[in-house]
């Protein structure tokens, strides 16, 4: 069924501005049957934040902003759904168009502004699937017109914790003015001390809420080192590397696409964020286990993420030019990988490769 929607509707959605087209993603999700996803190889099963994933592979942050759809995403096979950014006031974004294709790179610009439905909207949807299994995290930012960022990041964990898997303090998106900033060091150990903080007063109540940072692949490695040593600090639960480039290669194809102003995803991010997961895995030195994202679009990209040290991956933008059938190929090829190598499970190649990634010429 997957492989008829995907060879109806991706040359269909092409004829459609890139944000209408995401639009009617989201409504055909909801038509979608509510049949169970086929159970996964107990092989793929990843044990990471405590908690048990049947599968490393997961929806990243950015599609279902506003916790619309993450059941329909869950029985497509995913190991686990992120939604968000959510905001604690409902939020428009920048203004339109603000999502580009780069048809030929098979790469997307977006300057979206964190639009979603704000947190009352979003609190409400994840309450009613919470007698529903299946982990659903929830990526958490501040305001546009914030007088206090942080308090935006405070309360979404206060507001949350009751329905969220986990959380991810999102501080690296490059299209909200002045929030890359938080990812300095001073700025982001007072972050994540409140954060902290607030996870441990909830914790009674709601129980355990995972907390994950999530960076930029464009820090410096000393900034890298800060980071690190921060969210070791600050006894973090886990990373996530990373979120879209502000950097523009000289080997796009499509260079006049290429200068819209935002962050740039999909294969030609896949190298540059490999490496910053393997010199994140390098320092964090087991602390905490990382999710790797950007450019996976096969099950060797998906292989090499998880070699470089990521325990497990999300994708997003290859699904614009792969499909939906995309999901169940990595889970096929890494499952073949496990077999074929006599491994019993994925955890025994995380971060493999890292030192050899770590001792190459820098991606550009």
């Amino acid at each position: 069924m997957i492989r008829a929607f995907d060879a109806f509707s991706l040359p269909l959605l092409r004829w459609f501005d890139p944000e209408d087209a995401h639009r009617l993603a989201i409504q055909g999700l909801r038509l979608l049957p509510r049949v169970p996803p086929r159970p996964d190889d107990p092989k793929l099963a990843v044990r990471a934040f405590g908690l048990n994933f049947p599968n490393p592979l997961g929806m990243a942050a950015g599609f279902d902003k506003s916790a619309e759809v993450p059941d329909a995403l869950l029985r497509l096979g995913f190991g686990f759904v992120e939604i968000g950014s959510v905001t604690p006031k409902p939020q428009d974004g920048n203004p339109r168009p603000r999502l580009f294709r780069l048809e030929r790179d098979e790469a997307v610009i977006n300057r979206m502004g964190f639009n979603n439905d704000g947190g009352d909207a979003v609190l409400r949807r994840l309450a009613n699937r919470a007698h529903l299994s299946g982990i659903v995290g929830v990526n958490v930012g501040a305001n546009k017109d914030s007088v206090d960022r942080v308090a935006d990041y405070v309360k979404l964990i206060e507001t949350f914790a009751p329905v969220a898997s986990y959380f991810t303090v999102n501080v690296s998106s490059p299209n909200t003015p002045g929030l890359r900033n938080l990812q300095q060091a001073g700025a982001l150990d007072d972050l994540l001390a409140k954060v902290i903080d607030a996870q441990e007063r909830v914790r009674q109540n709601a129980g355990d809420s995972p907390v994950l940072l999530k960076i930029a692949p464009d820090l410096t490695l000393n900034e890298l080192d800060d980071v690190v040593h921060i969210a070791r600090s600050r006894r973090v639960d886990g990373m996530i590397v990373g979120n879209t480039t502000i950097a523009r290669s000289s080997s796009l194809r499509e260079q006049n696409r290429a200068k819209e102003q935002g962050g740039l995803s999909g294969r030609p991010l896949f190298r540059l964020s490999t490496r910053m997961v393997a010199e994140t895995y390098v320092r964090a030195e087991g602390a905490f286990p990382l999710i790797g994202v950007g450019g996976i679009d096969s099950g060797g990209a998906a292989l090499t993420k998880i070699r470089a040290g990521a325990s497990l991956i999300q994708l997003y933008s290859s699904l614009i030019y792969k499909g939906l059938g995309l999901v169940d190929d990595i889970k096929r090829d890494l499952a073949s990988t496990l077999l074929r190598t006599g491994r019993a499970s994925l955890a025994e190649i995380v971060g493999a490769d890292a030192a050899t990634i770590t001792a190459e010429d820098w991606p550009v």
